[in-house]
């Protein structure tokens, strides 16, 4: 039978999964350093928009199934952020404006004629995910966010040095998640620590955080044989 890991152990598993997260794999890689092509930026930023714009109705899935009003309170912000609070703003809205700076239109990105079928098979199997676990399963899927403020810096310093093509507004993403992913990490992780107390509440938090890594990876796998540049 498994130990009940202590509160700093099971931590220190969790975030032992930056080693499986998508800031690893090749074509994320490449694009940091500066080798892809604009087909590529393109490619990358249109089938995101699909991840995108499922992020609120994840973020609403936990909602639906989350006992604790004080959890619900704070959870809900995550929302508004991409969302926005009226039209013109919100997460959503800055990445629009990301794929018109890279050369995309509205009207391509929205309805969706880009998206890859494994992009697609990935983002659907994770707000399954998110409707159907346990809700504390739910946000430990969210703990990616632990890894992406560091993501995010080299992003927008890659972006900001290479691709030069796309206007620095239009990287404004980026830049808001800066703030809003240590927020989002540090309630979420409050919460899987607090409620993953027995070895096996640990271990599927633990098996949710590597679903959501694999998610992520997946998308990146289908991207990457429809627009990488080996």
């Amino acid at each position: 039978m498994t130990d009940v890991l202590t509160p700093d152990e099971f931590e220190a598993g969790l975030r032992e999964h930056a080693k499986r997260y998508h800031s690893e794999h090749p074509f994320h890689q490449r694009m940091n350093d500066g080798e892809s092509t604009p087909d590529e930026i393109r490619g990358w930023v249109a089938n995101r928009f699909y991840y995108q714009v499922n992020i609120p109705r994840k973020d609403g899935a936990i909602l639906s199934s989350c006992p604790d009003r004080e959890v619900r309170r704070r959870w809900v912000q995550r929302i508004i952020d991409h969302d926005g609070t009226a039209e013109g703003n919100g997460g959503i809205e800055s990445w629009l404006r990301l794929g018109e700076g890279a050369g995309l239109t509205r009207e391509e990105m929205e309805d969706q004629r880009h998206i890859l079928p494994g992009v697609r098979f990935a983002v659907d199997a994770y707000v399954t995910f998110t409707r159907t676990k346990p809700w504390v399963e739910a946000v430990a899927s969210s703990l990616t966010e632990l890894f992406a403020p560091d993501l995010m810096a080299n992003r927008l310093a890659a972006f900001e040095r290479y691709y030069t093509w796309i206007d620095p507004e239009a990287l404004a993403y980026f830049r808001s998640r800066l703030t809003q992913a240590p927020r989002d990490s540090e309630h979420g992780l409050e919460i899987v620590r607090k409620h993953c107390v027995t070895a096996e509440t640990q271990a599927a938090a633990l098996a949710a955080l590597s679903f959501k890594c694999d998610v992520l990876w997946g998308m990146l796998d289908a991207i990457d044989q429809a627009y990488g540049n080996h």
